[in-house]
């Protein structure tokens, strides 16, 4: 199957600074195209483990000794690792947000592009999908999934929207629930909105948000000292949170001081926020959103 071609290849890897011997983690295997920039970097002792939740991307486990590839989500890093008996790495890397592939089939229901049946699962596993969201959700927990997840302002007009339609039909597809929102869809901003929309109910159906604090803080205890977390986001709520963890350890709030004063912080920043060049925008018009941060364990 076609993935997508890897966002900020040569930079995310550089970033974790390969030590040929090093443990390294890919928790967003995808296509594997960023574990192929890092297997080819390590030495014959090296190690790399990928995770990946979605069943289709285990097709893609690359034939290297030093590759083990574990059908999970990465909020459970920590447990799975000490599975195969590693307690600390040398480096994490992850590519945030939803690859071109599950885009890219209809069925998946991620995409305004096709209709489909309302899903948005990243695991087919997960019993909640975007058909219990749509028709199953009260008007307080949609308002807060289209204003926090989907940044809407006009949340509460959507909820009352999709709580009448249903009252007269069960929201079945995409398609149907455009229809329903139709007028909340002009033309000239119709895609952005419904991106936004979308979004939404796609972090709400994955959790994303809170597999994102949870896989953070683990990696806190699973990183070796000068250890490296290369992390690429695609919209400002998982930006947020990746700046202020590297930037304090923390999601809200601030670090302690201690008696002289000083805050007392796990990480430091390596250079500034990355975004693609021009031209690899004009290749892989996916990297458009991307931003890429680099940490170092203290």
């Amino acid at each position: 199957m076609e993935y997508h071609n890897p966002v900020l290849l040569k930079e995310t890897v550089d970033g974790l600074n390969i030590k040929p011997d090093g443990i390294y983690v890919d928790v967003t295997f995808g296509g594997g195209g960023h574990s192929k920039e890092i297997l080819s970097r390590l030495g014959p002792n090296g190690k790399l483990f990928g995770f990946d939740q979605d069943e289709d991307a285990l097709a893609n486990a690359l034939p290297d000794e030093r590759f083990t590839l574990i059908g999970e989500n990465f909020r459970y890093i920590k447990r799975f690792l000490r599975f195969y008996g590693v307690k600390q790495v040398d480096g994490i890397l992850a590519d945030l947000g939803v690859s071109s592939h599950q885009f890219d089939i209809p069925e998946r229901g991620f995409s305004t592009r096709f209709d489909a049946d309302l899903d948005m699962r990243m695991s087919q596993k997960n019993e909640l999908n975007a058909f219990k969201v749509i028709n199953e959700y009260d008007d307080a927990s949609l308002r807060r999934v289209f204003y926090d997840y989907g940044e809407l302002k006009n949340a509460p007009a959507l909820a009352r929207t999709i709580l009448e339609a249903r009252e007269k039909k069960v929201i079945k597809t995409t398609d149907e629930l455009k229809v329903v929102l139709g007028k909340y869809l002009p033309e000239k901003v119709k895609n952005k909105v419904l991106a936004q929309i979308y979004q939404a109910i796609r972090i709400e159906v994955n959790e994303e948000m809170e597999v994102l604090k949870e896989f953070l803080q683990q990696t806190l205890e699973i990183l070796k000292p000068e250890g490296r977390l290369s992390v690429i986001s695609y919209h400002s709520l998982e930006d947020r949170l990746v700046k202020r963890f590297m930037k304090n350890g923390m999601f809200e709030g601030e670090p302690e001081r201690d008696f002289f004063g000083n805050f007392s912080v796990p990480f430091h920043l390596i250079g500034k926020l990355i975004v693609p060049s021009e031209a690899e925008i004009k290749i892989n018009n996916r990297a458009r959103s991307a931003k890429l941060r680099i940490a170092e364990k203290k």
